[in-house]
């Protein structure tokens, strides 16, 4: 018989194992991962700032659109983060 237990890893949103994994493994994989996310996501950021002067884009105007328009999507996107970076940190934790 399946029961859910609070100890259980598959208790919980990706969103709130996410954090149970950020604050309980190793500290230094932990920050490794983190800055490998911070640094695409600062590298993304470059990009897009250049292509919006090409295209002469507001980017603050774009993102608000895109998260009033996109919510699942993005719900989505940040589950899969979630999901994605546990496993990074676990399979470097063994």
């Amino acid at each position: 018989m399946l029961y859910e237990d609070e100890d259980d890893f598959f208790v919980g949103s990706p969103r709130s194992k996410f954090f149970d994994i950020l604050f309980n493994a190793n500290k230094n994989l932990v920050e490794d991962t983190l800055e490998k996310h911070i640094e695409r996501h600062v590298a993304m950021e470059i990009l897009l700032e250049r292509l919006a002067n090409e295209k002469d884009l507001n980017i603050e105007a774009e993102i608000s659109m895109i998260r009033a328009e996109k919510q699942d999507e993005i719900h989505m996107a940040k589950t899969d983060f979630f999901i994605a970076t546990v496993g990074d940190i676990l399979t470097q934790n063994e």
